[in-house]
Formats: structure tokens, sequence, C-alpha cells
């Protein structure tokens, strides 16, 4: 119970390190460029987790974890450049709209996520999922227009569509890779993410920051990214995929919290309102990601005939079992719980 206790602290405390980003990075956004800011977020998040595994592997010998391969270099690839993109698109994103609505949006990153697995990788989608990708939908629509009583586009909400977009086929390629050293993953996604990010803002001639912002960038990026993703998958050892996405689901709901405390923003009535379709919908996808557990009871009947001399003696055997299965995401993956109970009847026949 111990450890399950520890690994729910680092699932939350992901979603917590996570969430101060986007406030963070509106701050900083008065000082660095949008891409600088996306180039140094992933570049602090690649050195850093470098810096962090190499200490940790000093204090702590684990065993060596696989590497990535050039069979996996097609979804390296394209996680790379999808996480170049994604990131300048929510800094855009973030300058144009409220964190707590760009907080909110980034639940659309959900909805993109399961599509793209459904269509292109033929993935399950069970029924409650289709019921919060709809919510989450109509929520993001809600969002996308300006509040102050007349619906206007949102600019900046468009933007935070298409990193979300970006982020769920980035998802999907990551998954594809997911067995290999998270380590390895979470350097490569920084490091070169990071370093395309900073081509990307030398060629739209952005500034150079000073070097306290860089700094500031830098830590928030290992912090937001690095160490987030770094106790996520510590909290999904112990706790399963399914569990510890659940408690990470509420990053964007802390995210709103830190907009209004750090930032001192008032949303207007139509973010209450899509604010309560995303926790509605959110209730959901945690009760869809946990599964549901049932029992099945199965009895088997086993006869077979011994002969002894005139007598034939026939042993029945009723063998009983009870299963628990834990189903998630309705697919294939379960456990079981035998409660086996075992039943004899001798039957005695005279061969006349």
């Amino acid at each position: 119970m111990k450890k399950k206790n520890v690994a729910t602290a680092f699932a939350i405390l992901a979603a917590l390190l996570y969430a101060i980003n986007i406030p963070l990075s509106k701050l900083l956004l008065r000082h660095v460029d949008a891409t600088m800011i996306a180039a140094f977020l992933y570049l602090g998040a690649g050195i850093g987790m470098m810096i962090y595994g190499f200490i940790n592997n000093l204090m702590i010998k684990e065993k060596k974890k696989e590497l990535l391969t050039r069979k996996e270099l097609p979804y390296t690839v394209a996680m790379v450049i999808l996480d170049i993109i994604a990131p300048i698109l929510l800094m855009f994103g973030i300058g144009k709209t409220t964190s707590a609505n760009v907080s909110l949006l980034n639940n659309f990153e959900i909805v993109v996520t399961s599509l793209i697995a459904l269509v292109i990788f033929k993935e399950v989608v069970s029924k409650k999922l289709w019921v919060a990708i709809g919510l989450v939908t109509i929520a993001s629509t809600i969002l996308s227009f300006d509040g102050n009583g007349a619906f206007i586009f949102n600019e900046g909400s468009l933007f935070i569509l298409g990193a979300c977009i970006c982020w769920g086929l980035e998802n999907n390629c990551t998954k594809m890779i997911s067995n290999k050293s998270s380590e390895e993953i979470v350097i490569i996604k920084g490091c070169f993410s990071g370093l395309g990010s900073f081509i990307v803002a030398l060629i739209l001639r952005e500034n150079i920051p000073e070097f306290n912002w860089i700094i500031s960038v830098f830590i928030l990026g290992f912090v937001a990214y690095g160490l987030s993703i770094n106790f996520y998958i510590m909290a999904q050892k112990e706790l399963g995929a399914a569990k510890t996405s659940a408690y990470y689901s509420v990053a964007p709901f802390l995210g709103v919290v830190f907009s209004m405390i750090l930032l001192g923003e008032r949303p207007t009535i139509q973010f209450y309102i899509a604010l309560v379709i995303m926790i509605v919908s959110t209730v959901i996808m945690v009760k869809d990601s946990i599964g549901l557990q049932h029992n099945h009871e199965h009895e088997h009947i086993h006869t077979h005939e011994h002969s002894h001399g005139n007598f034939i003696h026939i042993h029945e055997h009723v063998h009983r079992h009870c299963h628990i299965h834990t189903h998630e995401d309705e697919s294939e993956n379960h456990t079981h719980n035998h409660d086996n109970l075992d039943f004899h009847n001798h039957i005695h026949m005279l061969e006349v």
C-alpha cells in the first residue's frame, strides 16, 4: 500500500509540475519571443534530463534499459518534428488568449489522440470515451469563441487546437516506441526538438533573449516537461497506465487555478460553462480508463471410467472456478483472480 501511495503522489506531482507551464510561459512571453521559449523549454527538458539521468545512475544502479534501434527511426523522427511544431503553436496561442483557456483547451489533445488511435492504429474506443470526446469537443468549441457577448472566433484557440493535433499525432508515435528507455526518449525529444525550434526561431529572426531569461525558460522546461514526464513514468510502473492517466487528468484544472493566482485572470461565464463540461468529460474518462470489474463463474464436468472385474467405477469431477476480470479500455488485457472449487462424484455400476 505504501508503494501505491508514493506512486499516486508521483502522478499528482507530474500533473502539478506540468500545470505551471502555461501561466509561467505567459509571463515569460513578455521577455522572450514565442519560438525561442519553445526551443529553450525543450532544450531544458532534454539537457536537464541528461544531467538528471547521469546523477541518478551514479546513485542507483539499475539494470540497463533497451535503447532505440533503426527500426524505430520513422516514429522517432516523426515524434521530433511534431514536438518542434506543437510547442511553437502553443506559445503563439498562449500569447493570444487567456492562460486558463489554454489549460482547458489542452484537453482536446485527448480527442485527437483517441481518434488517430482509432483511424490509423485500429484501436478500440469505448462508448464512454466517445461520450467524453463529444463533451470535450463541445467545450473546446465554446472556448474557441470570444466571451464578450459576441461569437467572435478567438485566434489564440486556433493555435492551441493546432498544437493539440500535433501532440495527438506525437502521442501515437511515442506509443510505438514506449517499450524502449523512457529517459532516452525524453532526452531525444528535448534536445532535437529544442534544437529544431531554435533553428526555426533564427529563421524567423527572433531575438536571442538575455542570459537570465534563457536560464529561467530552461529551468521551467526541465521542471514542467522533463521532471513531469519522469514522475509520470515512475507512477505508471506501480499504478499502471489507466490509473496514472486518471490522476494526471487534473493538470488542466490545476493550470486554471495557477492562472487565476499568478496572472489574476477572471474568466467569463462562458469559460465556467466549458469548465463544467470538461469536468464531466474528465470524470467519464477516468471511470472508463480504470475499467470495471466483473465476475465470471465457469463449471467444467469431466468423467472417466475404471473397470475392476465386473464393476465399472465412474468418476465425475465438477470443477467450478470464478474469475475477476479487470478490463481497461475494452482491450484484451485483463487480470484474473481464481477462486477454485472442486467437486468429485463417484458412481459405482455393476456390469450385468
